[in-house]
């Protein structure tokens, strides 16, 4: 590539690379220096020692294990979150244990991603996931650590409504990247027991981590919140979570909607892709079709949210001071734009008047 005169090379980003194993940080270093993007510029055994590194060292990012004798990744992050905030990249061996319901809560503290070891504490195979990790330290690199305040603690769920199972005449369907677990624990629990619609999530996240992330919102939500089953009925009042590795669409039965969950091919280099949701909810509800993009790297949901509108749905769009990452958000924008463009804090408002002014069925 030539050099353009008086232009100047981009710094490489600094990182200080954070695990109990002396096998790994050497591994994770390694990966990170072959990199010209990003110069490792030290490396800490545990939560006390990173806190004291990122003191010292001043890392542009830090990649951190979830699972760490003395101070875990858990309570390190808080703490870097509260005194010198940067984006975290998590590292976890979830698959056993609490190790999914771990990572989950260090992206509701802050974290802004998270890369799976692929067999477990000390992965000897760490270079099968070099593509993962480098798009979270891409994403990263370029994340807005003013966007959204770290949620201290889950928060209290309003008396849910017994009622009989009601098929869903309405949907509100929202996509989800880069920050999106820490912004749908901000969303979900804010809305009302008796929203009226389903809501159906693609959050970009693989198999095995979407099943805590629907538990740990069921926990925090007056909604009722599940991992989608194929063939299930979607209800009214009921938050309904893609699998990862699946793409979850809508389909109707004898005028009946239900989940349908394709393994097809991984859109936009994703499985679950928001698109495909996007455009059978579309499909299927029509005018009662509510649209949400949030946070998240790349375009997906773009094309879906421009299905909606489409169809004569409403279009939600998170704005750019609130998203971790706005490129999901930017793209939808681009390319049908939207009815409104809203703050996380007030995204469950938005949503619940846009669902308030549809037409009735």
């Amino acid at each position: 590539m030539p050099v353009v005169p008086g232009a100047r090379a981009t710094p490489p980003r600094t990182v200080l690379v954070v695990d109990d194993s002396a096998f790994m940080r050497r591994m994770v270093s390694d990966l990170i220096a072959a990199d010209p993007r990003f110069r490792v510029v030290g490396v800490a055994r545990d939560g006390r020692a990173a806190l004291a590194a990122v003191h010292r060292l001043d890392p542009d990012i830090v990649t951190m294990d979830v699972e760490m004798p003395t101070l875990d990744g858990l309570a390190a992050l808080g703490y870097i979150m509260s005194e010198a905030p940067r984006p975290v990249v998590m590292l976890s061996a979830a698959g056993a244990g609490g190790g999914a319901d771990l990572t989950l809560r260090a992206l509701e503290l802050g974290a802004v991603d998270f890369v799976r070891k692929p067999s477990g504490p000390i992965s000897l195979d760490l270079e099968r996931v070099r593509e993962r990790l480098f798009a979270a330290l891409e994403a990263a690199s370029c994340v807005n650590l003013r966007g959204v305040p770290m949620l201290a603690r889950p928060p209290v769920p309003g008396s849910a409504v017994a009622r009989p199972p009601r098929p869903a005449h309405a949907a509100v369907v929202v996509a989800a990247s880069t920050g999106g677990p820490r912004a749908l624990a901000e969303l979900i629990p804010q809305l009302a027991a008796t929203l009226d619609a389903a809501v159906l999530v693609a959050q970009h996240m693989p198999r095995g981590f979407t099943r805590s992330l629907a538990e740990r919102l069921d926990g925090m939500s007056a909604l009722r919140v599940s991992e989608a089953v194929h063939g299930e009925p979607i209800e009214r009042d009921h938050v309904y979570i893609a699998p990862g590795g699946s793409h979850l669409v809508v389909a109707l039965e004898a005028g009946v909607p239900v989940a349908r969950l394709d393994d097809g091919p991984p859109l936009w280099g994703v499985r679950p892709s928001a698109d495909p949701l996007f455009r059978s909810a579309a499909a299927a509800f029509g005018r009662q079709t509510v649209g949400v993009v949030l946070t998240g790297m790349g375009r997906d949901g773009a094309d879906g949210l421009q299905a909606v509108r489409a169809a004569g749905g409403l279009a939600l769009v998170q704005d750019e001071a609130s998203a971790i990452v706005f490129g999901m958000p930017r793209a939808a924008l681009a390319q049908g734009g939207a009815d409104q463009v809203v703050p996380l804090h007030d995204m469950a408002r938005a949503v619940t008047a846009a669902l308030a002014a549809r037409p009735l069925p």
